[in-house]
């Protein structure tokens, strides 16, 4: 059975979000066009995890022989909505010379005394790159507005300042894919009793993760707003159910698999004569 077995729709289009979007309408244990069950939904991740990786190694062959292009991921989501799991799970499918992955904490002395996309440009993926940024620029208008860390207008000019960055990383090459992982309240929690539960996954849990769910209802709103400012033609969120985590993890895995067969690559040609070569290397 291939990775489209169970797909009944492109997710791709089904979790966009166009306008009149509005986070509040959508199930976090839903799992859009997927007919299957986990069990299948497991299997076609282990079927398409060939076509990313051969995918993934034509992007980075490409590099080397002058292709400028690359692909972004960029991860968002509350605590324990699966960034990590993701990362391991289906950017792991893929070969780690060709991919550059960071994850964005709070922002330090440095890079405090920067914009808040300064950061965010050196981190970027070079030629030939799959980028993974796990959290992102994005913390500085989700974080920022919850816990009112700048003034309502400076978020407002960082949600202009981020589309004309996107913009511009995507006219210069880099696809976008801008996921946002949609975790249901009473799941987060069952999640993280599970990390209390499991002395393994002590090191996981914090105490802020308790406080920062008492702010559930604003950082709600705050993507609400991020995905009403910043969700565009050129680089659009698509909103992932997290509730599942191998639907979720599938999701992604399909994303990144249509963003890399429209870049329309092939392996890159010899730069020289395989004939010759080869009698060259059999006479060895």
């Amino acid at each position: 059975m291939g990775r489209e077995t169970y797909w009944t729709e492109q997710p791709d289009e089904l979790l966009h979000a166009g306008k009149k979007f509005t986070l509040a309408g959508h199930d976090t244990a839903a799992t859009p066009g997927f007919a299957g069950d986990k069990a299948a939904g497991e299997k076609a991740l282990a079927d398409g995890g060939a076509i990313l990786a051969e995918l993934q190694s034509r992007l980075y062959a490409a590099g080397p022989t002058g292709e400028r292009r690359s692909v972004l991921l960029v991860l968002q989501g509350m605590d324990t909505s699966g960034k990590g799991g993701i990362v391991t799970h289906v950017i792991g499918q893929m070969n780690p010379g060709g991919v550059s992955y960071y994850g964005f904490k709070a922002p330090t002395s440095e890079e405090l005394g920067h914009d808040f996309l300064w950061r965010v440009h050196r981190r970027l993926p070079g030629a030939g790159q799959v980028g993974v940024f796990d959290r992102s620029h994005y913390e500085d208008v989700l974080i920022a507005r919850v816990r009112q860390l700048a003034l309502p207008e400076e978020i407002d000019r960082r949600y202009r300042a981020i589309n004309d960055f996107e913009r511009n990383i995507t006219e210069s090459g880099t696809r976008i894919v801008k996921v946002m992982l949609h975790l249901g309240k009473e799941q987060q929690k069952t999640r993280l009793l599970d990390r209390l539960d499991r002395p393994e996954k002590h090191w996981k849990f914090h105490s802020a993760d308790v406080d920062e769910r008492l702010l559930w209802d604003h950082y709600q709103e705050a993507y609400q707003l991020m995905i009403e400012h910043t969700s565009t033609s050129f680089a659009p969120w698509y909103v992932v159910p997290a509730d599942h985590k191998w639907y979720a993890r599938l999701a992604v895995q399909h994303l990144l698999i249509a963003a890399l067969e429209a870049l329309g690559l092939e392996w890159p040609t010899a730069d020289y004569d395989v004939d010759i070569e080869r009698k060259k290397l059999s006479a060895t």
